[in-house]
């Protein structure tokens, strides 16, 4: 893992510490997959509340170190927000077409639930 002077900076692996059991195993929890199909939705940084999910605060704190520790999303502090975004262009360098073919395989499988897509 990278390692930060700040105490608010956050520890990502650099691209090259990217490991694909760590990427399969973040993006196989529901919750996970819901965060990283709602980031990729919405193209951009969104603040951690921005998230309405089914679990409480520290279970929503464990589930986003987990996707920022495997390499999935990139975190970064503004003023006192959280920002969170898809570290894609790292996955697809690594791992080609791996996050667009999960992504829409969720989405079939939601469509199929009758979840809006």
């Amino acid at each position: 893992m990278t390692t930060t002077t700040s105490p608010r900076a956050l520890e990502h692996p650099t691209r090259d510490q990217i490991r694909l059991e760590s990427v399969l195993h973040a993006l196989a929890d529901p919750v996970r997959l819901s965060i990283v199909r709602e980031l990729a939705r919405e193209g951009a940084e969104l603040s951690c509340s921005y998230f309405d999910l089914p679990v409480t605060k520290s279970t929503t704190t464990h589930h986003f170190r987990v996707l920022r520790e495997s390499g999935v999303i990139q975190q970064t502090y503004r003023g006192t927000a959280k920002l969170s975004a898809l570290r894609g262009e790292d996955l697809d360098a690594l791992f080609p077409e791996l996050l667009a073919t999960v992504l829409a395989a969720a989405d079939a499988q939601a469509a199929r639930d009758g979840e809006l897509v």
